[in-house]
């Protein structure tokens, strides 16, 4: 399924005025779980900015999207534009509500004796150091918002993942405990942190990175029997976005893997 098919649309009064009017930065967020994620922030009336590396990709993402959506390019493996980007977006926004801290992929698939210093480091600025400073940047404005920071993690932060996926999972591993840690440490502030963990999610992620017979034999070992979708995610980030919902849950993971992984 291609990531455009999967977004679907979200209806406007689905959540009544919960995340009407909100601030929302989504990382990440021109193609798979951040796009679909985004969209229907935008659909259910939230202000929402979108983030990636492709100019072109953005504007195709921002023009299938609800209302008035602001696209904002950068490089997440460079901590510069990371900043930069978190800044633009308060300014654009007028201030922010919610942190989805979404941007991350694998790189590809490298075994331990291949990874070489400058693999190491964009691995680990795009997928654990990104998610570091963006909170870290958008601290003020979600301080006077009383916001909310949620995490994209993976079901491969817990299992560890497969052969050549180490630094992208410990990566997630982090990301997790950042999100635990941080919703101790914020919490004088208002701000509540969480994550989402995906399972397999049927998202051109896993076309570059996985095979056709690795994610057969991966589906048919979940209990629902199918790969998930990226709207199958949708509902968790929203569910953790919304104060009237979940306003009382701090420092957890929410698993969405259709029973792949629990514990």
């Amino acid at each position: 399924m291609s990531d455009s098919a999967s977004r679907g649309h979200w209806p406007a009064t689905l959540l009544g005025d919960a995340l009407r009017g909100r601030r929302v930065l989504v990382t990440g967020s021109s193609r798979g779980i951040g796009a679909a994620v985004a969209a229907a922030f935008a659909d259910l009336g939230a202000a929402v900015a979108i983030h990636g590396r492709d100019e072109a990709g953005l504007a195709a993402a921002a023009a299938g999207m609800a209302g008035s959506v602001v696209p904002l390019a950068g490089d997440f493996a460079d901590r510069a534009q990371v900043a930069a980007v978190v800044e633009r977006a308060v300014a654009a926004l007028g201030g922010l509500d919610i942190l989805v801290n979404n941007a991350g992929t694998m790189l590809g698939r490298v075994m331990l004796p291949d990874i070489d210093d400058a693999f190491l480091q964009r691995q680990l600025n795009l997928n654990a150091a990104s998610a570091v400073i963006a909170s870290r940047v958008a601290l003020p404005a979600l301080a006077e918002s009383r916001g909310t920071i949620i995490n994209t993690v993976s079901i491969s932060g817990r299992t560890g993942g497969s052969p050549g996926s180490s630094l992208y999972s410990a990566a997630k591993a982090f990301q997790a405990s950042l999100a635990r840690s941080l919703a101790t440490e914020l919490a004088p502030r208002g701000i509540r942190v969480n994550a989402v963990s995906p399972g397999t999610i049927d998202t051109d992620f896993h076309a570059r990175y996985s095979t056709p017979e690795k994610l057969a034999q991966t589906a048919a070992r979940i209990p629902l029997g199918r790969i998930g979708t990226a709207q199958d995610c949708v509902g968790a980030y929203l569910f953790l976005a919304a104060p009237a919902l979940s306003g009382y849950i701090t420092g957890q993971v929410i698993e969405v893997n259709g029973g792949q992984f629990y514990g």
